[in-house]
């Protein structure tokens, strides 16, 4: 083949398609589950440096992702996301009875202390033998369990049987258990173990997005009465001035866009985190075990209404957007119609200003005629004085002869003036 040149980012988009493997664990196990949304400007690969040198570990790449490996006597799984961070230890099945807190001890005290973060989710889960009588596996999920919550289904064809409430237990964390057949290999009980993990983690991601919906719901009310206020006194057209009307409805679209901005991320990442649930509950093929509700039907009952609830309060935000949009328009609409009326009472007074104003120019124009004309006849009657006496007549007469050509020679002369100036 001859040589082509590789695109810089070819094998790492390659490498990316295998970079998170499944965990590989038997039964009897005990694995710990810890997921952390890590505070701002905290090192996701410091923290788990920290964990690894506790136990002598060697430590990851400073710009890792993923880890998989041996951590003492425990095998540790470690995966940076967007948001948080998870650790999955496993160990081999010990004395203790399962979901004993000390299972959690895999984290050691110290450690969590100074972990930069805060936790969304942690999870004991219990990887047991399946026993062959059904009765059995019922009397331990009677005996770790809440049974008004509890879903329990078998899985991937029979290959297990899964188990959980969703419910916090004393030590503070969720309780999974899984009753694997013999048939089943490591690999696959690995992918069972973290697609119950991301189910647990993904679903209290989700979870952020119908608590921040909950605590906007106040905002939203108000900013919705205030809106449909202001668009009845549009519609009324009583009350405050129309331009006070507007910036009252601008104040309200700036409020409903800080909400949006606000909330924007993170209801679009609550809508991927819930499609991730259900990817990851279709994923485990579930069937009906003793008649019990599945994960899926207890999705359904509890996770469903809030997901709704996120996915209602996101359109009614912008809906409330959009209505306060559509009346800030019509509202500006209606400003600038009055502006115009205003504009046209302004152009309408100026014109009879203007008519007025010319009607005394008119006017000034008369007195200017009279007045220039009376220098005039004096100054040509200075210069026709001395030709009285030897014409015989007197200086009145001659200044009445004078007059009036005077007069109508200023006044021909100011109007071919003011032609020429128009």
């Amino acid at each position: 083949m001859a040589p082509i040149k590789d695109h810089p980012q070819r094998l790492a988009l390659t490498g990316e398609m295998h970079a998170r493997p499944f965990p590989q664990l038997s039964a009897p196990s005990r694995v710990a589950f810890l997921a952390v949304k890590l505070a701002p400007g905290a090192v996701a690969q410091g923290e788990l440096n920290a964990l690894l040198a506790h136990y002598g570990a060697p430590r990851a790449d400073a710009e890792a992702t993923h880890y998989y490996g041996e951590m003492g006597r425990f095998t540790l799984k470690w995966e940076q996301h967007t948001e948080f961070v998870t650790y999955t230890v496993i160990a081999p099945a010990g004395r203790s009875a399962p979901f004993a807190a000390s299972d959690f001890d895999a984290f050691p005290d110290d450690w969590l202390s100074e972990i930069q973060g805060e936790r969304i989710t942690s999870a004991l889960l219990a990887v047991l033998p399946k026993s062959t009588v059904d009765e059995e596996i019922a009397d331990h999920l009677q005996d770790w369990f809440v049974p008004e919550s509890l879903a329990v289904a078998e899985v991937l064809d029979g290959a297990a049987v899964v188990a959980g409430d969703f419910r916090i237990d004393p030590a503070g964390h969720l309780r999974l258990a899984l009753f694997t057949d013999a048939a089943t290999g490591q690999r696959r009980i690995g992918r069972i173990v973290q697609r119950l993990c991301e189910i647990e983690t993904y679903k209290a991601m989700s979870m952020l997005g119908f608590m921040q919906a909950r605590e906007m719901a106040t905002a939203l009310n108000d900013l919705d009465g205030q809106l449909s206020t202001l668009m009845e006194a549009m519609r009324s057209g009583a009350g405050t001035a129309a331009e006070e009307t507007l910036h009252a409805l601008l104040d309200v679209s700036v409020a409903l866009e800080a909400l949006t901005a606000e909330t924007a991320y993170r209801f679009a990442a609550t809508g991927a985190y819930e499609a991730i649930v259900y990817e990851r509950i279709s994923a485990l093929r579930e069937a009906r075990f003793m008649g019990r509700q599945g994960f899926g039907e207890f999705m359904m009952r509890r996770y469903a209404p809030a997901m709704r609830t996120v996915k209602s309060t996101e359109t009614r935000l912008q809906t409330i957007a959009a209505r306060a949009l559509r009346a800030a328009e019509l509202l500006r609409t209606r400003v600038d119609v009055e502006r115009s009326a205003q504009n046209q009472a302004i152009l309408a007074s100026m014109d009879r200003r203007a008519d007025l104003q010319l009607r005394l120019q008119h006017t000034v124009e008369g007195l200017s005629v009279v007045a220039i004309s009376y220098y005039a006849v004096s100054l040509v009657g200075y210069l026709l004085y001395p030709l009285a006496e030897p014409l015989g007549v007197s200086k009145g007469l001659l200044t009445a002869l004078v007059t009036l050509p005077v007069v109508l020679g200023v006044w021909w002369t100011l109007r071919r003036l003011r032609r020429k100036i128009g």
